[in-house]
């Protein structure tokens, strides 16, 4: 099981999307471990930017993440980083495809409603960023083994 963040941007939340994508990942099978509602100080956006410092549009992107609350959600289930990402669409929705989430609700080459860890040491280091200790459960769902084939020596 791998366990990845996503952060539901200010554009999903104003638009009143946090249901409807968060339905899409439970409808894949993905667990929600973790759900924190919260506004981003602009020291935290800067942690979690910092690969993007000094580039054109770090600025307008924290300030865009930093301007309205996000929701910000702990994901686990068999390759959820991969399949996170791949229903999240490409990086605008004008270039994503219908069906993913981007391709469905967003036109803007700006604003592009959500953000997904992107490899697993990317999802640790996110993680703790934006939960403490403890946030993130470990709990087991009933409906687990008619999600995956549990028949075998791991999940598929």
């Amino acid at each position: 099981m791998e366990t990845t963040l996503i952060i539901l941007k200010p554009d999903a939340v104003q638009r009143g999307l946090m249901g409807r994508i968060i339905s899409r990942f439970e409808d894949k099978g993905m667990q929600v471990v973790g759900a924190r509602m919260m506004q981003i100080s602009g020291d935290l956006a800067a942690r979690h930017y910092e690969s993007h410092q000094g580039k054109p549009f770090y600025e307008g992107l924290v300030a865009f993440m930093t301007g309205s609350p996000v929701l910000v959600l702990a994901l686990r289930g068999v390759g959820a980083i991969a399949i996170c990402r791949k229903m999240m669409g490409a990086t605008f929705g004008s270039n994503a495809d219908p069906g993913t989430i981007r391709g469905d609700f967003g036109v803007s080459n700006s604003f592009n409603l959500i953000h997904g860890s992107d490899s697993p040491e990317a999802a640790e280091r996110e993680l703790g960023l934006f939960f403490a200790d403890g946030e993130v459960l470990d709990w087991s769902r009933a409906s687990e083994g008619w999600i995956y084939d549990m028949s075998g020596e791991k999940p598929e």
